[in-house]
């Protein structure tokens, strides 16, 4: 039997897509809909994974060191199991089938809108936590610089 390559990389996609999978289940439960109705939960499960990974991909790409083990395991597997556009379709197509044309077409386009809106604001959130507590962090090594803490000065452990 020939060896598995990158099994390592399968079984955290697979543990994240557990994950996800468990999380969009639970959603799903405490926002139930009816074949031919609006799906809130399939529009909060996709339009909150796009934020997250619009915020995960600041995150992976401009701060976190690389780890080859990260961005699978959260955004193919968490993110992959957590949304669901096989869904998002089906429910598109129910709302038509109920004779809802109107609905359908504001749930399929108004997720695409809201998903596309969610990615950015996640980047933009992301990117603006992350400048702020770089600023932050460079005004306390400026003041420690000018004053800096008795014990520091004498070499000692505070």
């Amino acid at each position: 039997m020939p060896r598995l390559r990158n099994a390592d990389v399968l079984a955290v996609i697979a543990l994240g897509g557990a994950l996800g999978s468990l999380g969009r289940w639970g959603l799903g439960r405490l926002v139930p809909h009816d074949t031919g109705q609006f799906a809130w939960s399939t529009f909060v499960e996709n339009v909150a994974g796009a934020f997250v990974l619009g915020a995960l991909m600041v995150l992976l790409l401009e701060v976190w060191p690389p780890n080859r083990l990260v961005r699978p395991f959260l955004g193919v597997g968490v993110l992959g199991g957590f949304t669901t556009f096989s869904s998002y379709m089906l429910d598109t197509q129910d709302l038509l089938r109920a004779g809802r044309p109107g609905a359908a077409l504001l749930y399929l386009f108004g997720t695409l809108l809201f998903g596309l809106l969610a990615s950015w604001s996640g980047v933009a959130v992301t990117r603006a936590i992350v400048e702020a507590r770089h600023r932050r962090d460079l005004r306390t090594r400026h003041t420690e610089q000018q004053h800096p803490h008795p014990a520091r000065v004498e070499g000692e452990a505070s």
